[in-house]
């Protein structure tokens, strides 16, 4: 090993300067303090896709059947005034009712049954969505397309918009993807801590959610026994009739919601054998192939649909099982192309996304900036936008940007964590983000994440080492971070460079331990470990920490070369441009 300079802890400040920075998010590992949450993995775009338009969830009190939802044009804008219509199978008189100014609609007080569902507005009518409520109590709830003539960006008040200049966009892009280029000799803006950060969040944007998950209000033992009495009806429903297009379908369509993609296929397909028309179900069967991880098969049927109905949903997931089987350039048209087809705010996030994701940074600053005046109310796109302009390195803007994301929805946790990672990533504070974070601890105190990341920013706040008040506001967040979470292995690794800074090394040591037991992978935490130890005089220990350090870091540098290499980098050619010419 070669002779190293050994540097005081205190000469260096967390994630701001020096060669062992800490990076609590930019490891391949992902955050260490809540281990799986935020994890940098490979995911699909179609994470964010619905996998139908019906989504359900329990009502916590009610006995009989509710069924709920809204009513949107393919702009995703609400249409007021609609007649929405619901037949219960085996009754004759069905029921009806007027979706309200901001386009929703409830039906309740039903009984438990099988029930049709569609929507009519000037003379338009959608086609029905069948609904499968078996369970008393149960929540259904629907978003319904509609689409209609001459007009298909009404708003809830009936008026017609401007379209947004997006879509004009989405039509005639000013740039092409000409082909992809190694990503593994990468370039870049900043620091390659900010780098790393920058590749990181571009995958976690994958996985931002369209929508919160709903609660359940039964009970984990209740919820079991309604799952397996439906189960039962339904597998009875199709012995009694094993050639029943519904039988096949509804028992499948319940093993796919279920999450059970592999149990679902046989019955969807025989299904489809049964009735290749009826489009869900052959959509569904694509669906629950992709989810089985049969990418081919799933790319299959959706070519079969795409013959006789070219939508937007159908290019959409042809891209994102374009992505999985490793065309990222057929991936890329496909979500453009689905964008031209239906500008909706999940088009634009995914297309933009396709393009961060394969380091065309500006082309997706473009798109999620014309998906931001689209759709000024997305969350999601805002931080997408944020994500997009760290990559290039606009780090102020970048702030603003997912600061503004928070106020959406400052019960969100995502933005800011997003705005936490990348002021940890760069040397220099910005704006609006302390602040916020601020407001994300006193929202979620248990939130260890929370504690952790206020932590960080406070402590590149303090203008001088010996700022004695905010070194005592860290510690008390670090500890309580801790305390919440044992395994806040970063939180940990903090608390070892506070007290390094205020040379109580023997305390230093004790959390670096701790850090290292909570993850034996955080490689800074040997390396400040060792500098410790070498300051107590053990250079015995020292040097075994300084060994796994580095030994940890040539396997994660590894690991992110391995990253970029199947990251194929996007050949971005600009209007005008010769296709031999430089991506700018």
């Amino acid at each position: 090993m070669q002779p190293r300079k050994i540097i005081d802890a205190g000469e260096i400040s967390p994630g701001m300067n020096g060669s062992h920075k800490s990076q609590p998010f930019s490891e391949v590992g992902g955050s260490r303090c809540l281990p799986g949450t935020f994890a940098v993995i490979m995911v699909l775009i179609g994470i964010l896709s619905f996998t139908s338009v019906a989504r359900k969830a329990h009502a916590q009190h009610s006995d009989e059947v509710t069924i709920q939802g809204n009513v949107l044009n393919q702009a995703g804008n609400s249409i007021s005034d609609a007649s929405v219509r619901l037949e219960r199978k085996g009754v004759l008189e069905p029921v009806e009712t007027k979706t309200n100014a901001a386009g929703a609609f409830t039906f309740t007080d039903l009984p438990t049954g099988q029930y049709l569902l569609s929507v009519e507005k000037s003379g338009q009518r959608s086609p029905a969505t069948t609904i499968l409520a078996l369970t008393k109590g149960d929540r259904n709830i629907i978003d319904l397309i509609l689409e209609v003539p001459g007009d298909i960006h009404l708003n809830s008040t009936g008026s017609s918009p401007a379209l947004p200049q997006a879509i004009q966009f989405s039509d005639k892009p000013n740039f092409t993807i000409a082909g992809v280029v190694d990503w593994t000799a990468v370039g870049g803006h900043g620091s390659d801590s900010a780098l790393r950060t920058s590749e990181d969040l571009a995958r976690e944007t994958l996985t931002l959610k369209a929508e919160s998950s709903r609660s359940n209000g039964s009970g984990p033992q209740d919820s079991a026994k309604k799952t397996n009495e439906s189960e039962r009806k339904l597998i009875v429903a199709r012995a009694n009739a094993p050639g029943s297009f519904e039988a096949n379908h509804q028992l499948g369509e319940y093993y796919f919601h279920a999450g059970r993609a592999q149990d679902s296929i046989p019955l969807l397909l025989a299904a489809y054998q049964i009735n290749p028309a009826m489009d869900g179900n052959a959509y569904d069967l694509a669906l629950a192939y992709k989810e089985a991880g049969d990418f081919s098969r799933a790319r299959e049927q959706v070519e079969k649909l795409q013959a006789h109905n070219d939508s937007a949903d159908l290019h959409r997931l042809m891209g994102e099982l374009d992505e999985k089987l490793g065309d990222p350039l057929a991936a890329v048209r496909e979500h453009q192309q689905a964008v031209h087809l239906d500008p909706s705010e999940q088009n634009y996030f995914e297309w933009g996304s396709e393009l961060l994701l394969h380091r065309a940074v500006w082309q997706a600053v473009e798109v999620f900036r014309d998906g931001t005046k689209a759709y000024p109310k997305s969350s999601r796109m805002l931080t997408a936008l944020g994500t997009s302009l760290f990559a290039g390195a606009l780090y102020d803007e970048a702030a603003l940007r997912l600061c503004d994301a928070s106020d959406l929805d400052p019960s969100d946790s995502e933005p800011y964590v997003f705005m936490g990672q990348i002021e940890i990533a760069v040397p220099t504070r910005l704006p609006c983000i302390e602040q916020k974070l601020a407001r994300f601890v006193r929202d979620q105190p248990e939130n260890p994440l929370a504690n952790y990341l206020y932590a960080m920013a406070v402590w590149k706040r303090r203008e001088q080492p010996a700022d004695k008040r905010a070194l005592e506001q860290v510690e008390v967040l670090l500890t309580k971070a801790v305390t919440i979470d044992s395994n806040c292995a970063d939180a940990y690794l903090q608390l070892g460079i506070l007290y390094s800074s205020q040379r109580s090394y023997e305390k230093a040591i004790d959390f670096y331990r701790k850090a290292i037991k909570a993850d034996p992978e955080l490689a800074e935490a040997h390396y400040r470990l060792g500098v410790a130890y070498d300051r107590t005089d053990e250079p015995t220990k020292a040097k075994q920490e300084f060994a796994l350090h580095d030994e940890i870091e040539k396997k994660q540098a590894a690991a992110v070369e391995s990253q970029r290499r199947e990251i194929k980098q996007f050949l971005v050619v600009l209007q005008g441009q010769s296709t031999n010419a430089p991506a700018q």
